[in-house]
């Protein structure tokens, strides 16, 4: 099953067979909505708005961990995640799609692990995302007719509100590409989940670094989101058949990422916690 998590802009996909609206219930709280599941070419396919139907929540306020539960629990394995961001270079323009493989997080508001005191874990994270699921994803935006840019580096900072002309500066000068608010910890809680998840980014500003273009502002933001949303939609319906109804393992063991990460003794693992756990680990857990 393929999930897709809506970013800004993105609320629904259209031409799913079979297709309703369901509601999941995840020890970790409630989704950000319902989630829309069917059939596209033969694939299962959810979806899930990140913001809800009609942005209901902030990027602070999005509940990432039953988000990411939510879609386990339906039984997705590979993850396309559609975001809008910030350019914090001159080259990625504003309607370019930006195929995300590393993060700087800095964020510090959020629940950022489904692990914890009674169960402790440490998963890898060099490599953040599924360069399997990234090669579809650049696939499918070529094939739509958008200028896409493999390999960036994204800053999730905490928002709502956008960045400071300093901060624009500094993350320039760390050699960052894009900015946005809702990468993280949506990736990390992907990879403890152990599915395989790639980060579509469509630029729709240059952030408020650029000396032509001034300060961010939402109307701005709106134009492009309105002009990339179709493309998102026309993307995201190429990825079923890009990636075929028979998974088989992820080369990068994006699938196995709690093989050897979870810490605790069996014998100190906390009952009530291993319970929370059941979707996300109990492939390693029982």
């Amino acid at each position: 099953m393929i999930g897709i998590i809506g970013g800004s802009g993105l609320y629904q996909i259209d031409g799913l067979e079979g297709a309703s609206w369901i509601k999941v219930k995840t020890p970790w709280g409630k989704p950000s909505d319902d989630v829309l599941v069917g059939r596209l070419n033969g694939v299962a396919m959810a979806f899930l708005p990140r913001h809800g139907r009609g942005h209901v929540h902030s990027p602070s306020t999005v509940n990432y961990r039953a988000n990411i539960d939510a879609l386990k629990q339906l039984g997705c394995t590979d993850v396309f995640a559609v975001s809008a961001v910030g350019s914090l270079r001159e080259d990625f323009v504003p309607g370019d799609v930006m195929i995300v493989d590393q993060y700087i997080d800095r964020t510090f508001a959020r629940e950022k692990s489904f692990f914890g005191t009674g169960c402790v874990a440490h998963v890898g994270f060099s490599h953040p995302t599924c360069p399997r699921l990234g090669g579809a994803a650049a696939t499918a935006a070529r094939a739509v007719g958008v200028t896409v840019h493999e390999g960036a580096t994204y800053v999730a900072m905490e928002g709502p509100q956008f960045s400071t002309l300093a901060e624009s500066r500094l993350y320039r000068s760390w050699g960052a590409d894009l900015i946005g608010m809702t990468g993280m910890p949506e990736a990390k809680l992907a990879r403890e989940a152990e599915l395989c998840y790639a980060c579509i980014a469509m630029v729709t500003d240059y952030d408020c670094w650029h000396p032509s273009h001034g300060a961010v502002d939402v109307a701005q933001v709106i134009r492009t989101l309105t002009a990339n949303t179709g493309h998102a939609r026309d993307l995201v319906a190429l990825l079923p058949g890009l990636l075929g109804a028979v998974r088989t393992p992820c080369p990068h063991g994006c699938d196995r990422a709690l093989d050897h990460a979870v810490m605790t003794a069996p014998d100190k693992r906390d009952p009530e916690v291993l319970a929370k756990l059941s979707a996300v680990a109990g492939r390693v857990l029982g």
